[in-house]
């Protein structure tokens, strides 16, 4: 007999593969320039959707783990929310604590994971840019990137989950690594990020071990020359991004069990997350020069998140509850922002970046292969 988790698990993904599929299916049958109107729509599509699947986890959360009595209930908070008080004797009172608590976990997880990805978005401006991609391709290779994206942080998050219901010391590793993270972040926030296309070491594995096509061939992945199938250069932008997303998991993964336990809660929050990415690439690739106090905020974000796991224990203790969590993380990005319109960057700091910009990009193209 299916478990519970496995239905709607199942459920779930058939639903995001399918939205995946209609958008690349019916609406963009054809490469081409995602507009900012477009990307404003999708954007508050994938919104909408976590907006609503909070709600479905507050009325309805306890279809996740088949909790139908006050045993399960009790048997699941202890494994995944053992700071919540239930109300022996009552499992009507019990289980709203448990879906309000559930709920709230995962809106804050997802605004975790949501505000990390916009570190990971300005890492991938600069890879198309490098790798001197046309515009009217980024649609598609973000597409596969998030498919690809959400395989890999399925595997983190239940390995995740698994090592922590096995040995809760991770947690601790988990949060020295975040603040970690986060030093390093505020540290290099003003530091030139530029990639160097031949040194990759994606370019470079790709071309010790595999036949790469030294040009592109448009949209195409592969390419079939005098009988041999060969990798196109767009291709190896695919694999680089994949591999930008997996450094990127191992920092956003951590700081979302920084704020449940429950493995499905992260998962659904993260997947949210990232489908909104690719959407907000678009949206804020022309804007974001204007929040350049963001990675201060995301330094900070990690921070405390950090911080929060190295005393997950005494915060326990205290009655530190998931809400609090989601007033600081929703503070930080908040000043973040305002400071970054406030006190926007001087003239002369913003030309000077432009030209370090255009003379990245006025270089020859890259060679993946030669």
């Amino acid at each position: 007999m299916l478990s519970s988790e496995f239905i709607f698990f199942a459920i779930f993904l058939l639903f995001i593969v399918g939205m995946l599929l209609l958008d690349l299916g019916v609406f963009s049958k054809r490469s081409h320039i995602v507009s900012f109107k477009e990307a404003a729509g999708w954007s508050a599509v994938w919104v909408v959707f976590a907006l609503i699947f909070y709600f479905i986890v507050k009325f309805n959360g306890h279809l996740i783990h088949g909790i139908t009595d006050f045993g399960r209930l009790r048997e699941v908070a202890s494994r995944y929310a053992p700071h919540l008080q239930l109300v022996p004797g009552d499992f009507a009172q019990s289980l709203r604590i448990y879906l309000d608590n559930a709920s709230l976990e995962f809106i804050t997880g997802y605004l975790v994971e949501y505000a990390l990805s916009v570190d990971n978005i300005f890492v991938i401006i600069m890879i198309f840019s490098s790798f001197n991609v046309r515009e009217k391709y980024y649609k598609k290779v973000l597409f596969w990137g998030i498919m690809g994206a959400i395989v890999m942080r399925f595997t983190f998050i239940f390995l995740g989950g698994a090592l922590i219901q096995r040995a809760e010391w991770v947690l601790y590793l988990f949060g020295a690594f975040l603040i970690f993270t986060g030093i390093r972040m505020f540290l290099s926030r003003d530091g030139d990020d530029a990639i160097e296309p031949d040194k990759h070491p994606v370019v470079r594995f790709a071309a010790r071990r595999f036949a790469v096509f030294p040009r592109y061939v448009g949209s195409h992945f592969f390419v079939k020359k005098h009988g041999k199938t060969m990798l196109t250069p767009l291709f190896v932008v695919l694999l680089i991004i994949e591999f930008t997303d997996l450094i990127f998991a191992v920092d956003s993964v951590p700081a979302v069990f920084a704020v449940t336990k429950d493995p499905y809660i992260v998962f659904f929050s993260n997947i949210f997350a990232i489908l909104g990415l690719r959407s907000m690439f678009f949206f804020l690739t022309n804007i974001m020069h204007l929040f350049h106090f963001l990675k201060t905020g995301l330094a900070a974000l990690l921070l405390f998140i950090g911080a929060k796991m190295l005393a997950h224990h005494y915060l326990q203790e205290i009655g530190f509850k998931t809400q609090y969590s989601l007033y600081v993380i929703v503070g930080i990005l908040a000043v973040s922002v305002i400071a970054s319109l406030l006190f926007p960057k001087k003239p002369q700091e913003t030309l000077a970046q432009e030209a370090t910009g255009q003379a990245s990009l006025s270089g020859k193209p890259s060679q993946v292969a030669k």
